[in-house]
């Protein structure tokens, strides 16, 4: 019974499910509409009609930054995800620091579910966003409940919708923008610095793919389709947001979609049959197809740290037939309901997101030139292996990247939140360093070769 236990415990026996076509769904589900529906409007407040500007900048972020993961990636199936990754790399103390990080970067699964209520409003006014948003996430952590597998196909399905929903959005709005005005009038207002900042906000949009990592214990061929899929959903994603920022800024003045969510430029563009299909087809699945995914990828991490002891074993308890971490995905669930019971504001979860993801980033990328002394013998037989110089500079890419964004959102917060995200860090630490001096953390390596 109790090696029974012990074996349920572990992320080796999670089933490796996932092909190419699996992960590129839950990437581009993961990725599209989100951060359009959620944080553009934000963008457009940060730098007008240059926002299309500051999502491409995101992307060239975003692809600096996955550098050190597509090498991570392409090197070993890293169990647990971050988590592995971190420990791998830096030790012991740094993943109890990375976990507890983790934790408190993940209320983000509050901005979904309150986005997809505001956006309902628009087709049902009145009606009230802390249920309906309740509602969302009790669909989603129910169907994560029931399998990855059933998951990733729901999100085939709902990617396709809404993928049309944007095409759409794009196709009627595009002749409707005011070109004559759009590099002239609320043109990067807030000038280079505020393109800068709005692109550090909307990597949370297109880093997405980047989190593909994380289910490398549930991938078939984890170090040849993550690496592909991480790059192409990058690039794909920040060319149609491009796209789209074009239309949300430039068809109405910025005065009027600053802040504000795309369903009013929609209702300009579209006749109401397709403006209700853009809310419904567009808004609410993607959304829901960040939310699903989220719940898909969310528990890795979490999951390998309760194998390694900093976290209750008992935590990590994977039901025997659906193969799902089930105590997690509660503990996540009752952290995504907090904020909407609360009322935090989705800006403020924005902020405090990317900020904390980037603190573990920098370490993460800056840890890439362990690689070769940490797992010699599967760094020797990488697709991806290369001289020390090149190393550092892959290292280099994403640490700075990702150490950027993170000054540069910890200047953007109010001080208030800093101070917050200064005692997250600093409780981390404790806890690892004491966590581990109890005794109770006895990790074992949760990297594999295929």
């Amino acid at each position: 019974m109790e090696n029974n236990e012990k074996k349920m415990l572990t992320t080796a026996d999670l089933n490796r499910t996932l092909g190419k076509k699996e992960l590129y769904s839950v990437a581009f589900g993961h990725v599209i509409g989100s951060g359009v529906f959620s944080l553009i409007g934000i963008g457009i407040g940060m730098t007008g009609k240059s926002a299309f500007i500051g999502i491409l900048l995101s992307a060239v972020f975003i692809l600096l930054q996955a550098l050190p993961f597509m090498v991570m990636a392409g090197t070993a199936r890293f169990r647990g995800g971050y988590y592995s990754i971190m420990g791998t790399l830096w030790g012991k103390k740094f993943a109890g620091f990375y976990i507890v990080v983790f934790f408190f970067s993940n209320v983000s699964l509050a901005m979904y579910a309150i986005s997809f209520a505001q956006y309902l409003q628009a087709v049902l006014p009145g009606l009230p966003v802390t249920p309906v948003a309740f509602v969302v996430m009790t669909v989603f952590f129910v169907t994560n409940l029931l399998g990855i597998e059933g998951a990733a196909k729901l999100e085939i399905v709902m990617d396709i919708i809404l993928a049309a929903a944007l095409t759409l959005f794009i196709v009627f709005g595009m002749p409707k923008v005011d070109y004559a005005n759009f590099l002239t009038v609320d043109f990067m207002p807030n000038g280079v610095g505020g393109v800068i900042t709005c692109a550090v906000l909307l990597t949370w949009a297109t880093a997405g793919g980047i989190d593909m990592v994380n289910l490398s214990a549930e991938a078939k061929n984890p170090t040849k389709d993550l690496p592909q899929v991480i790059m192409v959903s990058t690039i794909a994603i920040a060319v149609f947001y491009a796209l789209i920022g074009v239309v949300a800024a430039g068809v109405l003045p910025v005065s009027v979609t600053a802040d504000q969510p795309l369903d009013i430029v929609a209702k300009e563009i579209f006749p109401n049959a397709l403006f209700l299909f853009f809310v419904i087809g567009g808004a609410l699945l993607a959304l829901s197809t960040t939310l699903n995914a989220t719940f898909a990828w969310i528990t890795k991490p979490v999951l390998q740290a309760c194998n390694d002891g900093w976290l209750p074993r008992k935590l990590g308890y994977i039901h025997p037939k659906y193969k799902t971490p089930m105590l997690i995905l509660v503990l996540f669930y009752i952290i995504g309901l907090i904020p909407i019971f609360s009322g935090l504001n989705i800006g403020v979860i924005a902020d405090l997101a990317v900020l904390l993801s980037n603190v573990l980033f920098t370490f993460i990328c800056f840890g890439l030139v362990f690689l070769p002394k940490r797992m010699p013998e599967l760094w020797e037989k990488s697709a991806f292996r290369c001289g020390k110089g090149k190393l550092w500079f892959y290292a280099a890419c994403g640490g700075i990247s990702s150490f950027v964004m993170m000054v540069v959102m910890w200047m953007d917060v109010d001080i208030t939140h800093a101070i917050g995200v200064a005692a997250i860090v600093v409780i981390a630490y404790l806890f690892a360093h004491f966590r581990l001096k109890s005794g109770a953390v006895k990790m074992e390596d949760s990297f594999e070769a295929l």
